[in-house]
């Protein structure tokens, strides 16, 4: 592939102003990249351009977040949740490569709604979470990460619906993520996924996503507790928004 075969200049130039929002909710709050970026470029660009394209530009750009996050995490509850992501991701991948897109994005829009109806019914987790519970998430997270990296919603649902901190919560999603990556990045490989043209994309969305990821992590530092969960609120309801595939 060469640089005659990349989509039109302004295709590309709002699929660059898409990837910075999504960086800038991703370094804000830890998630929240494909729930902006996916809806809008799975329409431009098809969603097995759009879901392997968002996977290599955010392990990239988002690798300086990771050394925070591994001070920060509690490894051992994101290794739960990994051990659940390596059986998820496989099958949500298969999703991605056999099922209709449009039906697909139709059930990432029920499942933001959900949890939004979940999270804001006031309904809190109390305790810590049970292993079998935190694999049972990770695997979920794994099928909605393969099938469009909306690995999100399930996550943060079981994290920030329980009674820690904010900060910790961001370091366990930021470093789950980074390790969910790469296992994506293994089970697209071997489907086919990570072509060179999503790789020559890549290059080209990568500094505008960069560029929203620092300025949202900069944003992070000076937010309250209760805007950081009302920022993630949104978040949950905007994926809901953009991402009903009412034309198809």
């Amino acid at each position: 592939m060469d640089f005659s075969d990349l989509p039109a200049a302004g295709t590309m130039a709002v699929t660059v102003v898409i990837a910075a929002v999504a960086g800038l909710a991703r370094g804000f709050s830890g998630f929240g990249a494909a729930l902006i970026f996916i809806p809008l470029a799975s329409a431009t660009l098809g969603p097995r351009i759009a879901v392997p394209l968002l996977l290599v530009v955010d392990t990239v750009t988002a690798f300086p977040l990771i050394p925070a996050a591994w001070r920060g995490a509690e490894r051992r509850e994101v290794g739960s949740l990994l051990l659940g992501a390596l059986a998820g991701t496989p099958a949500g991948t298969w999703l991605l490569l056999h099922l209709d897109p449009t039906a697909l994005r139709w059930g990432m829009c029920a499942l933001a709604l959900a949890m939004l109806a979940l999270l804001a019914s006031g309904w809190r987790y109390h305790g810590r979470p049970a292993l079998p519970l935190s694999i049972g998430v990770g695997a979920a997270s794994g099928i909605l990460s393969g099938a469009a990296q909306m690995g999100g919603p399930p996550v943060v649902a079981y994290w920030l619906g329980g009674a820690i901190p904010a900060a910790r919560v961001r370091a366990n999603i930021v470093l789950f993520f980074a390790a969910s990556g790469l296992i994506s990045a293994a089970v697209y490989l071997a489907g086919g996924l990570l072509t060179a043209e999503v790789l020559l994309l890549s290059a080209l969305v990568a500094p505008g996503y960069a560029l929203g990821l620092w300025c949202g992590a900069r944003l992070f530092g000076r937010a309250s507790e209760k805007a950081f969960r009302h920022a993630c609120f949104a978040l949950i309801a905007l994926a809901a928004i953009l991402g009903l595939p009412l034309r198809g």
